[in-house]
């Protein structure tokens, strides 16, 4: 059922057309997410939607522009909401109620929700009796969301839900949002947020939307394919006018081919022109990035390894392997900026040991990191590092990282702090080194940086280990996880998304469920075993040659499904239409499903052996 449409709609401010002719709708309770980049319009989108602003009106235009399957509430939420700050939270949220109403059944109904919302974002319910001005200005924003979706309105518009929430009320927030009856609009950078909510993605560019069904990573994926198969389809057509020109140049003068010519004219004028697609603001790196220096097998080792500095945080065994990329999660304040230091020599643990390994050239960022200044250009600043590199070079890696053309001529110090940290990074990936430590290397970047440097750090081969806030980097870019939680810190071996799956499931939340560092370890001493080796049992014991036995016997299925994941991605290539495509995604579906269930039962097996 159609709930909310905009057809052939134009919106404009200060003599500017900031939408152009755009079609939108809206069906059920579909959960929408609108995306493009910083002023494209989608704020203004959203107003339109809520009702504050008109289309613009259009002689040509016989439908009435907006249309509305009934006389639907709609509510928006944003950043500057205005609520009364001299009234108590209750106050504020049962001020629909009168006396009367208030032991109602609605009312008992409306509480059990509001009690849900309010403790679901993380308030004590004894803070409900505290005036508004006594919260924070994050905590107003919370409460403002609170109030509007205990309205519970048909159509939900939310702009950037997810600012001032910790990372256990997002989680919450997607829950609710997933499970919420009516239809929701979202604007928001959170990508993890939308892949776990939305089911429909609206592109908004130069004015002009394009709907995309799937979450945010399937609107990405699709994105890329569209644009390589309109690409192509786009460069044979190119192919065929320069020939079909060719021949007109060459036959015109001859008055025997004189027909033929202006047939070949009038075949260039009746041919409907391909549009050359817009390029995209990410840049992919299709190449690896290699260290100049391989280095050893083994990185760093840490053996109970004892993290704080007055009072200890957490204690942590684990080793980083050649070519492996570790990320660390968890709250502010539990340390794991600290490891980070220590990995990287600049702090001392309380106890253990640690060792990084001979031959490991190390590229280290920080938050202070970007705090550099310089009057040069972005290509001079570049230059300087690299001196032996031609401008062109230096150009086109500058380019890479979104500082092609005139970004690349800006001075340094006229760079924000997320362009700075861009900077930076393009400055460690091109040197090379075989050990990356970084400690929030996006923070401050919008999305398309964010891409750009997930494809740079998968493309870079060497190790990684770093920490992240944001849960769509973490889950494109680590191939692990160390998860620090409760002063403990446990390791995961499987990436972040794997991790949420499996601990959504895990009810009981008995973090003892997830894998200890010290266990994962042995793992690792066992399979590095060489196969031909596996015979000779002498260095480990019997119950150590069992577990190998059964974690190999586990890893054939593991292997083999994880090379029909491959296979599949190698044949995109060979792709030369939509249907060929839409083939191709059902396989790579299905692949990755098996993929999945394969490393569950991988799992599996290994939580029985260790218990």
């Amino acid at each position: 059922i159609m709930l909310y449409q905009i057809v052939n709609g134009t919106v404009s401010a200060g003599g500017q057309t900031i939408l152009s002719h755009i079609d939108f709708s809206i069906k059920g309770n579909e959960k929408v997410a609108v995306v493009g980049r910083n002023g494209a319009g989608k704020t203004t989108l959203l107003r339109l939607i809520a009702g504050e602003l008109d289309l613009e009106r259009d002689d040509k235009r016989t439908e009435p522009g907006i249309m509305k399957s009934r006389d639907i509430s709609i509510g928006f939420f944003h950043q500057n909401f205005q609520l009364d700050m001299s009234k108590t939270v209750d106050e504020l949220m049962m001020e629909g109620f009168d006396t009367a109403e208030l032991f109602s059944r609605e009312a008992f109904s409306y509480r059990a929700r509001y009690d849900r919302l309010f403790t679901g974002f993380g308030f004590d319910k004894d803070m409900k009796k505290k005036k508004l001005m006594e919260f924070s200005g994050g905590e107003q924003t919370k409460i403002a969301l609170i109030r509007l979706l205990l309205m519970k309105p048909d159509l939900l518009l939310l702009d950037e839900p997810t600012n001032h929430l910790d990372i256990h009320t997002v989680e919450w927030l997607e829950e609710y949002m997933r499970d919420y009856d009516g239809a929701v609009v979202f604007v928001s950078h959170d990508r993890f947020f939308l892949d776990n909510v939305v089911d429909v993605v609206y592109e908004l560019a130069n004015g002009k939307l394009k709907r995309y069904s799937g979450n945010y990573t399937q609107y990405r994926v699709q994105k890329q394919k569209d644009y390589e198969l309109q690409m192509k389809a786009y460069n044979r057509q190119q192919a065929e006018l320069a020939r079909l020109e060719e021949l007109i140049e060459k036959f015109k003068h001859k008055p025997s081919k004189a027909s033929f010519a202006r047939s070949r004219r009038s075949i260039i004028e009746r041919t409907e022109k391909i549009e050359k697609p817009d390029e995209d603001n990410v840049h992919i790196f299709t190449g690896e990035i290699e260290p100049l220096v391989r280095g050893n097998k083994w990185v760093f080792e840490a053996e109970k390894l004892k993290i704080g500095y007055e009072k200890e945080l957490f204690e942590l065994s684990f080793r980083l392997k050649r070519g492996q990329k570790i990320g660390i999660v968890g709250d502010n304040g539990v340390g794991k900026s600290t490891l980070l230091k220590v990995i990287a020599s600049l702090a001392m643990p309380m106890e253990g040991k640690f060792s990084l390994s001979n031959n490991t050239c190390m590229g280290y960022f920080d938050q202070h990191s970007s705090a550099i200044s310089s009057q040069k250009k972005v290509v001079e600043h570049f230059e300087e590092l690299f001196p032996s590199m031609s401008e062109k070079d230096a150009r086109k890696i500058l380019g890479e990282y979104l500082f092609g053309g005139s970004a690349a001529s800006k001075k340094v110090d006229d760079l924000s702090g997320g362009e700075k940290a861009r900077l930076i990074l393009c400055e460690l990936l091109t040197s090379r080194p075989n050990l990356l430590v970084l400690d929030e290397p996006t923070n401050h970047m919008d999305i398309q940086a964010k891409e750009t440097l997930e494809s740079a750090f998968r493309a870079y081969t060497g190790s990684m280990i770093f920490v992240s806030h944001d849960r769509y980097f973490v889950s494109n870019v680590a191939d692990s996880i160390i998860v620090i939680e409760d002063n403990t810190a446990y390791y995961y071996p499987f990436g972040y998304k794997h991790y949420i799956e499996r601990k959504n499931d895990n009810k009981s939340g008995d973090i003892a469920a997830m894998i200890d560092a010290r266990n994962q370890a042995l793992v690792a001493d066992l399979q590095a075993v060489p196969k031909p080796e596996r015979h000779r049992l002498k260095e480990i014991g019997t119950q150590e040659a069992y577990i190998d036995w059964q974690l190999r016997l586990a890893d054939e299925p593991l292997s083999k499904a994880r090379e029909m994941v491959e296979m599949i991605w190698d044949s995109f290539d060979e792709l030369n239409s939509i249907e060929a495509y839409e083939s191709w995604k059902k396989a790579l579906d299905m692949a990755n499903e098996d993929w999945t269930d394969e490393c569950l039962k991988w799992y599996d097996n290994y939580l029985l052996l260790f218990e």
